[in-house]
């Protein structure tokens, strides 16, 4: 260890300081508690698809599909007659298999992220911010609930059922100020079920079966990696892909994150958390420089 004849200090103590500055910044700089921010689900090859199935597929009245479809092992198809599809009906075929290869990929990666903010019971009336909701048990929708992208068309939201989901008759899935369609995943343990005249938005990846009843409209998709998919006079549109903002970087997460109850989980946000911990380590460098100057004086 050395000692600066005109500073006074030793070397060591020195960098002591300046370790012990760069420490304190960095704690700052991080932020309060972990956000629950949801990230992209790739589908892969069942991307192009808005019915998948692996337990065939049935249709009742005039059902439309502007999108791919495919089953397998089970790879009937009953009331295609009544179809309209605008994509490629790929039955059982060999795009249809590496699509379900991917399904389950997709379902693995849905149901691994977190951290979670819990929801329980109905969604109806809630506004929820970008996030990993999810229910041990089963995601009721008796009416609307609101998906709200704060600003930011790459926020993203995903729902995760221990076991079922179940929108009623008429409800519908509002979003508002910039969320996309393409970023919402409900990843259900068993099946889902929507009900009659209902608007529903999103990709369900369901591990069972999915049924949407008379009239149920779709901008999103219905894959069902081991059940049947069953169809009763629905439109079902596959969502306009997303693209990342500005090429394949996806905005840093910020902010709260509102809970299924409606308060806010996630503390503040990153970047002024980061600013927060520069601003510190500015300060604590400014003084240190000073009072070393003015020990440079008294020992002149």
């Amino acid at each position: 260890m050395h000692f600066h004849p005109k500073i006074g200090l030793h070397k060591g103590q020195i960098r002591l300081g300046i370790a012990s500055m760069a420490t304190l910044g960095l704690l700052v700089a991080l932020p309060g508690n972990a956000q629950a921010a949801a990230v992209p689900v790739p589908l892969g090859t069942a991307d192009s698809f808005v019915v998948l199935a692996g337990a065939g597929i049935t249709n009742t009245g005039p059902t439309t599909l502007h999108g791919d479809l495919g089953t397998f092992p089970t790879t009937s198809i009953t009331g295609a007659g009544k179809l309209t599809v605008t994509g490629t009906n790929h039955a059982g075929d060999a795009v249809t298999q590496g699509a379900k290869s991917d399904l389950v990929t997709a379902y693995k990666t849905a149901a691994g992220q977190g951290p979670t903010l819990p929801i329980s019971g109905d969604l109806t009336g809630k506004t929820l911010k970008r996030g990993v909701y999810n229910s041990a048990s089963s995601i009721g929708l008796t009416g609307a609930v609101t998906l709200d992208g704060a600003g930011n068309p790459d926020s993203v939201f995903v729902f995760q059922a221990g076991s079922s989901l179940t929108t009623g008759s008429g409800s519908r899935i509002n979003l508002i100020n910039g969320a996309r369609s393409c970023n919402v995943i409900w990843q259900i343990g068993s099946s889902a079920t929507l009900g009659t005249g209902s608007k529903f938005v999103g990709t369900i990846l369901a591990k069972t079966s999915v049924t949407a009843t008379t009239g149920a409209t779709v901008v999103g998709r219905l894959l069902a990696r081991n059940g049947a998919v069953t169809l009763d006079t629905n439109t079902i549109t596959r969502p306009t892909a997303c693209t990342a903002a500005g090429g394949q970087v996806r905005r840093v997460p910020s902010g709260g994150v509102r809970t299924g109850d409606g308060s806010t989980a996630g503390g503040g946000s990153n970047g002024q958390a980061l600013l927060a911990g520069t601003l510190v380590f500015a300060g604590l460098g400014g003084a240190t420089i000073v009072a070393v100057r003015r020990r440079r004086r008294v020992n002149t």
